[in-house]
């Protein structure tokens, strides 16, 4: 444990010893940070005095500049960085104030904590010391001591410096101890985070807006209304934007309310906007030289002055937990994002009403990329792209995001060229040459002019979405980045000299169709409201070129199949346009990807997070095969079963393709994502692009790299010594056709939720994937399958009617009950004479043999043999899923046994995860395209050694099938321990033979043995 150094033992005493003086009101907050809170941060290895002269944005520590509120200047006076993230905020005050009983200075840290999205800040005086959780909304009625964590005296710093240490220095943050600190709360229940309670409020006002509108103003479209709307927030939250970071008078707004007529007092406060900012978000009458349409709509609203108040009150202190001045920019995006999924709908009444969009609903909800992934992204495409170069060479580069969304990626690669232009200019020598580019801050800083600011923007962002609201606030978000780090003086005297401070982004942002062009003019006829859906872009119009040198973003994930319902134009163009469409029922991402490779240039780089189900899925064939033709590949991350999106399970990883064909690629895997975040950690190689075609993507790095090529190459697979793979039955209607059994032909229905009496002879017993389908053993089996057919000349075939109702005549009349249910099966495709069929009439053959079965999902290998020809089992379903079974070219009882134990080794689970498909907590695919890759080693009977290994894993694998047999039927918890130890032993006798058998070396053996730990 860290001792307290000579510094804070000087302080404490320094304090101590002249404490009245300290106590004095006149002894001010700036006397405190130099005497006291400087050196105190200072001694936890933060650097004060940016002795480093480090660029702004990397500095440790960056003095905040103060924000006017009701009057006076209050402002977090001090935020901790690290690699240019924020870490927490520190607030000081005089040491006459009383921190520990006084509530305002606790509510005014956490609002900062809270509106900045930091888990915890600090409250100091030096003689107190408060540690406040921030992730809890701060409310101005909480007590002092409410989501206070710890609170110390200036005398409990030398006896608890290791407890303030260990989260706070700069070696705790480096380390990750913070994290682990700030992450105990995280999940506390009332905790609500200000990108989740920001979304509920603007939600509030757009019901408010669009329902008063939509009654004031009668001749308004759908369109109108939506324009109108998203317009009047932007506007809001753009002006109490610039209040907080002092650009604009603080409440300004807010004194709208003082008077009536509060909707054309705030036009006018928009068209004053207007002059000064030159933002499309103020653009109110044509003007020379700007070629886009001026807002003629909003200006001529009528609004009541009751829903503008209940929304502008809300948004000032005390009534706010908002600082506006210090709410990253990527929280709004956040916000903007799940904001954009709804849409405002007008009844036959000229009523408002908003609702979620059919993509939004199909793709189950909006994927927003968290800032980490964002700039992963743009270091390894923008960043690359300008090394080496000078400002005027990366003045050329274009980068674009063909489906900008809320303009969290353009944001992101915006900020990256603003710090690489700050960092190139801070270099140069002779600074007097660049007055124009940057400018010296307060604390010997450089800033970047706003006339750079803005040039940059103009020259190198460009985007598309097809939402026009996602445009607008695409703009805004960069707007607003524009503005960070500005003051009123410095736009004032830009609107004296007749500037405007703001670019018109209308040339770069634009909205449009990124995939269809105008050419689907040519072989449709489209009605108006298809061509307002679709919206064609044309890229040489819109923008002069149709080739860019980044292509970056998170494209939109929806199949195919959910498309057809509200864009069947739009699929049918995709398939006959994109070479990735053409096969199968694709997603969406994957014609982006083909897209965006278009839209490069020859030196260009894509850059996207995406779905890794193309790698193997069969729709990807195409995709897979236009990316190997090329040799496009550079770097993939992928991500397994790590989830980044939250509120969404996604199996993901990060696609980096260069338009220069190139030899090799770098394939990244990520097993633990905090780990790659903080210290890059991660398993990676490089993986040569000839094993890249369009046959699935089974990349393999690390360790076990050379290993598994070898088993690759083995010439035998499972698919060779298989008469069939084949999935389970698929009955359309599980909760009619299976049945939990209760006693003496009784079964429960929970179709009907009562038990019935029926003929045992048509049930039969029911696998249900990895509930019942376990290793070695079928575990605990509770359900029967009504299967209503018979077997004809070896073939299943449905029993008619008059048989079956005279045969088995209450499971006909069980069947009768449920006819509505079966019948609506499909959207009622099941109304006819075979309304008591299967859904699906595959392998209904194949269940009455010997055969090897696996559940479908499982967390390792969970083979087992069925000797008994009778279980039943099926091939999807929840509540524990699906199975799959395997026939053997060879009927001989004992390959099936040998190829248990090949299947169930640790050396074919730990191949087989290799390259399956990964699902969240731990589980992996199974399946046939997955298990008949297994390599199988061919037993030549001419070798003896073979033959040996053979008949021992026979015996073996008999052995333990028997002693699961008996620990399901033992009682006794010591007989079950002493009978699941003899399983363990068996089992790592299999292992050995296996090795053995498949020539492992030991250290090949090592590598599979501590992997399987």
């Amino acid at each position: 444990m860290p001792e307290a150094p000579k510094e804070i033992i000087r302080l404490v005493k320094k304090f101590e010893d002249n404490h009245e003086r300290y106590k004095n009101p006149s002894y001010n907050e700036e006397q405190l940070k130099q005497e006291f809170i400087n050196p105190f941060f200072k001694a936890l290895g933060w650097d004060m005095e940016n002795e480093e002269d480090a660029a702004p944005q990397y500095r440790d520590v960056i003095f905040e500049d103060s924000i006017e509120v009701s009057g006076s200047k209050k402002a977090p006076d001090y935020c901790f960085t690290m690699a240019g993230q924020r870490k927490f905020f520190v607030e000081a005050k005089k040491p006459s104030i009383n921190i520990n009983k006084d509530r305002e200075p606790a509510f005014q840290v956490r609002r900062y904590g809270w509106s900045a999205d930091l888990p915890v800040s600090i409250l100091t005086d030096f003689e107190e010391f408060s540690i406040y959780e921030s992730r809890s909304k701060p409310k101005k009625s909480d007590s002092p001591s409410k989501y206070r964590i710890k609170y110390f005296k200036f005398t409990d710093y030398v006896e608890k410096w290791d407890y303030i240490y260990e989260r706070f220095s700069k070696e705790a943050v480096r380390k990750g101890w913070f994290d682990k600190f700030a992450e105990t709360d995280k999940k506390k229940r009332g905790t609500t985070s200000v990108d989740d309670e920001f979304l509920k409020e603007m939600e509030e006002w757009r019901e408010l807006l669009a329902r008063n509108i939509a009654n004031r103003n009668k001749e308004l479209s759908i369109d109108d209304l939506n324009f109108a709307v998203q317009q009047i927030i932007d506007r809001i939250v753009f002006l109490r934007n610039c209040e907080d970071r002092g650009i604009e008078k603080y409440e300004r707004i807010r004194n709208l309310l003082d008077n009536k007529n509060i909707y054309n007092n705030f036009c006018e406060l928009c068209k004053k906007a207007d002059e000064k900012y030159n933002s499309g978000l103020f653009h109110f009458k044509e003007e020379k030289g700007r070629p886009s349409y001026p807002d003629k709509l909003t200006l001529n609203l009528n609004i009541d002055d009751g829903v503008l108040k209940k929304i502008i009150t809300n948004l000032y202190y005390p009534d706010s937990p908002y600082v506006f001045s210090v709410i990253p920019p990527e929280i709004l995006g956040h916000v903007y994002e799940q904001f954009l999924g709804k849409v405002i709908r007008l009844t036959p009444s000229h009523q408002a009403k908003v609702e979620e969009k059919p993509e939004v609903k199909k793709a189950g909800g909006i994927y927003y990329t968290p800032k980490f992934i964002v700039d992963y992204i743009v270091e390894n495409t923008v960043r690359k792209l300008c090394k080496g170069k000078t400002p005027k060479t990366v003045s050329k580069l274009k980068i674009l995001d063909p489906a900008c969304g809320s303009g969290s990626f353009l944001l992101g690669a915006y900020n990256s060229l603003l710090d690489w232009h700050l960092e190139y200019y801070i270099k140069q020598k002779d600074k007097k040459k660049l007055t124009s580019r940057i400018y010296p801050g307060k604390h010997n800083e450089w800033y970047l002019t706003i006339q750079e600011k803005k040039r940059i923007l103009l020259n190198n962002i460009y985007g598309v979405d097809l939402d026009p609201q996602a445009v607008e606030v695409t703009k805004l978000s960069l707007l607003l980045k524009v503005l960070e780090d500005e003051h009123k003086e410095v736009i004032d005297v830009q609107s004296q000299f007749g500037q405007r401070a703001l670019p018109d982004l209308d040339g770069n942002i634009k909205c449009g169709n990124s995939l269809i062009g105008n050419e689907i003019y040519e072989d449709s006829d489209l009605d108006e409201s298809d061509i307002k859906r679709i919206n064609p872009f044309d890229w040489e119009k819109e923008f002069g070129t149709t080739k860019f040198d980044a292509v970056i973003g998170n494209p939109p994930y929806i199949r195919i199949q959910a498309m057809k319902e509200w864009a069947p134009i739009e699929v049918e163009f995709y398939k006959k346009n994109y070479v990735s469409a053409s096969k199968g029922n694709y997603d969406i991402y994957i014609v982006f990807v083909e897209r965006g490779l278009e839209l490069l240039n020859e030196k260009g780089r894509l850059g996207f997070i995406l779905p890794h189900k193309f790698f193997n899925a069969k729709y990807g064939e195409s995709l897979r095969g236009l990316i190997a033709e090329g040799g496009y590949l550079d770097k993939i991350v992928h991500f397994g079963d790590l989830q980044i999106f939250n509120n969404a399970s996604t199996y993901t990883c990060l696609l980096f393709l260069d338009k220069k064909p190139n030899k090799r690629f770098e394939f990244v895997k990520v097993e633990d994502l905090e780990k790659w975040r903080r210290l890059g950690e991660c398993v990676k190689g490089k993986v040569s692009l000839k094993k890249v075609s369009d046959n699935e993507w089974n990349f393999i790095v690390g360790e076990c790299a050379e290993l598994f090529e070898k088993l690759s190459k083995m010439p035998v697979k499972l698919g060779d010594i298989s008469k069939r793979i084949f999935q389970g039955l698929i009955t359309g209607a599980d909760n009619v056709f299976i049945l939990e059994n209760l006693e003496n032909g009784v079964y429960f229905s929970k179709a009907a939720n009562k038990s019935y009496k029926l003929e045992n002879n048509l049930l039969h017993p029911l696998c249900k994937g990895s509930v019942n389908i376990r290793r070695y053993h079928i575990s605990n089996l509770t359900k029967s399958i009504l299967f209503p057919y018979e077997f004809v000349n070896g073939k299943a075939t449905l029993i008619k009617k008059e048989p079956f109702s005279k045969e088995y005549p209450n499971t006909w009349k069980y069947l009768l009950s449920n006819r509505n249910k079966l019948e609506s099966r499909e959207r009622g495709k099941w109304k006819n004479e075979r309304w008591y069929a299967f859904g699906r009439t595959q392998n209904m053959n194949e269940m009455e043999q010997i055969k090897l079965l696996t559940p479908s999902i499982a967390s390792s290998a969970s083979f087992t043999l069925d000797k008994s020809e009778f279980y039943y089992f099926i091939g999807s379903g929840g509540g524990g899923g699906g199975g799959y079974g395997i026939t053997l070219n060879s009927d001989n009882i004992n390959d099936y046994m040998y190829i248990l134990g090949l299947l169930n080794s640790n050396l074919l689970d730990k191949y087989l995860k290799s390259y399956s498909s990964q699902f969240r907590g731990g589980y992996y695919a199974y399946n046939k395209q997955y298990i008949e890759k297994l390599p199988i080693h061919a037993i030549d009977l001419d070798n003896l050694e073979d033959v040996t290994i053979y008949d021992k894993v026979v015996i073996l694998v008999e052995k333990i099938l028997k002693l699961h047999e008996n620990l399901t039927n033992t009682k006794t918890p010591n007989e079950k321990e002493m009978i699941q130890r003899q399983i363990d032993a068996t089992d790592k006798q299999i292992d050995r033979l296996i090795y053995e058998l498949y020539d492992l070396t030991p250290e090949e053996i090592r590598i599979i043995e501590d992997s399987l730990d």
